[in-house]
């Protein structure tokens, strides 16, 4: 049985009460309309998922210090600046059911805001001397733009082979899991190889999270985003890459020149989207995501039992098998 958020927060309720308003804090500013524009952040924040990774992996390896805080906020800062640069790069005017902050106020403004955040996260970091912390954050943000681009240059092309969505969803997604899992090791002093394991951990659950997305542009759930929504973004997700790598040459052709020509055309997604859902494609992805789980689960179990552990095995459950 999947157990409920409120269930799976139980051993560090306490430290995410204490975490959301030093976020709070730290997101304050003196200028007026950056001011209302952070509390609008706040009050549309989502599950936090990120937090709650940095602070069970702390109490798995070892204690929550205040380090740990220092750390769950860096990454959501971080966070937070990295969906706001999305949403212009992408041009997106909602995020989880809500305008965006670009919708809302223009690309300018949307821009600086996050600059805004970046560079919060880098002066908490530097005045705490969290200085392993920022290193651990800050090459998660570099792989997370080389993901992007990447992506982008694939898609100019739609060559995408399965590898290559890999190297792209490790980059883009796992990073900063895997950033988020380390920092809290790392936030009570364990040692590299401590640190190592739980990013590793972090890694594969954040390759698995990516896979869960991919599914419910098919319908495997009810998610927030719109069936079809990747094909027109001519994102080559991995339920569509083994549909691909299994038909034949016309058929390939023809669906790929429809992501790649007529992604604007309902009918058109609707063909992929069928083609994608009657294909081995589905079920594949699936076994992959559960594959990963599974080699998570692995390494989390070298760690002894605890709460923590229990909790940290839950999130990861609940996160690859939610509706949305």
């Amino acid at each position: 049985m999947i157990k409920t958020l409120s269930t799976i927060k139980a051993p560090i309720d306490e430290e995410l009460k204490e975490f959301h308003q030093r976020f709070k804090a730290a997101m304050k500013s003196k200028v007026p309309l950056l001011d209302t524009i952070t509390r609008f952040i706040i009050k549309r924040k989502g599950k936090q998922m990120r937090p709650m990774f940095i602070f069970l992996s702390a109490k798995v390896c070892g204690e929550v210090t205040d380090a740990t805080y220092h750390a769950a906020n860096l990454v959501e800062l971080l966070h937070t600046a990295t969906l706001i640069h999305d949403d212009v790069v992408d041009d997106s005017m909602q995020r989880r059911g809500f305008f965006s902050l670009n919708a809302l106020w223009g690309n300018k403004i949307a821009v600086l805001v996050g600059d805004y955040l970046l560079s919060q996260g880098l002066l908490l970091s530097l005045r705490e001397g969290a200085y392993r912390l920022l290193e651990i954050t800050s090459n998660a943000v570099k792989e997370m733009s080389e993901g992007e681009l990447l992506q982008i240059e694939k898609a100019r092309r739609l060559d995408i082979k399965e590898e290559v969505y890999f190297e792209i969803i490790q980059k883009k997604t796992a990073s900063l899991i895997a950033s988020a899992c380390a920092s809290g090791a790392a936030s009570n002093n364990s040692d590299e190889e401590t640190i190592q394991r739980m990013h590793d951990f972090g890694e594969k659950i954040g390759i698995a999270f990516q896979i869960r997305d991919d599914l419910f542009d098919f319908g495997d759930g009810q998610a927030g985003k719109p069936m079809g929504n990747d094909i027109q973004e001519k994102k080559m997700t991995l339920p569509l890459i083994h549909a691909l790598n299994l038909t034949d040459k016309g058929t390939r052709n023809y669906i790929i020149n429809i992501v790649k020509n007529e992604n604007t055309d309902p009918k058109k997604i609707k063909e992929v989207t069928d083609f994608v859902i009657k294909s081995p494609g589905i079920d594949y992805a699936r076994q992959m995501m559960y594959k990963y789980r599974e080699e998570a689960f692995e390494i989390l179990n070298t760690f002894p039992y605890s709460p923590a552990r229990e909790s940290l095995q839950d999130l990861v459950t609940f996160v690859t098998e939610r509706k949305k």
